[in-house]
């Protein structure tokens, strides 16, 4: 199970958490209808370099990153999306695309687009692209100490 790190986690915290198991998801489309949750409560992260740094952006899967407004937040025009290649050691025990967002495990800074704080909950992809995680959202926060800010727009 890929998210054996994760799960040890959330356990030393004595996190309440549930793992959903679904059909084989790629697009956060996919990954909502096969689970049943509502695209905007769905999170997906985004790995990033910030002034050379990996960092990793979450945000509403329905939704997509505003390169301008995380510059303007992080301070620095070197924001740039990060390549598989890049990043791909980082989480050895993740399939590609299906890293869970709690950067902290992995030395990554982490940022959260504001929206996902509407809901008490928060689900996302829990290092496979068959399984799903879902926590409260205070819990996530309090473990992960994001930095939140206005980081999405709409998908067009």
């Amino acid at each position: 199970m890929p998210i054996r790190k994760l799960r040890q986690f959330l356990d030393s915290h004595g996190v309440r958490y549930f793992v959903f198991s679904h059909s084989p998801a790629y697009t956060a489309q996919e990954i909502a209808a096969s689970a049943h949750v509502p695209g905007k409560e769905l999170a997906k992260t985004v790995v990033v370099t910030i002034a050379g740094k990996m960092a990793m952006v979450v945000l509403p899967a329905s939704r997509q990153l505003d390169f301008t407004r995380l510059r303007q937040f992080a301070g620095t025009e070197e924001v740039e999306l990060a390549s598989e290649r890049e990043f791909v050691d980082l989480f050895p025990e993740c399939e590609i695309g299906a890293m869970p967002p709690f950067g902290n495990l992995y030395g990554m800074e982490v940022y959260v687009s504001e929206e996902l704080e509407d809901d008490d909950d928060i689900a996302f992809n829990a290092g496979a692209h068959t399984e799903l995680l879902r926590l409260s959202y205070d819990s996530f926060k309090s473990l992960v100490h994001p930095k939140v800010a206005r980081l999405s727009l709409d998908v067009k």
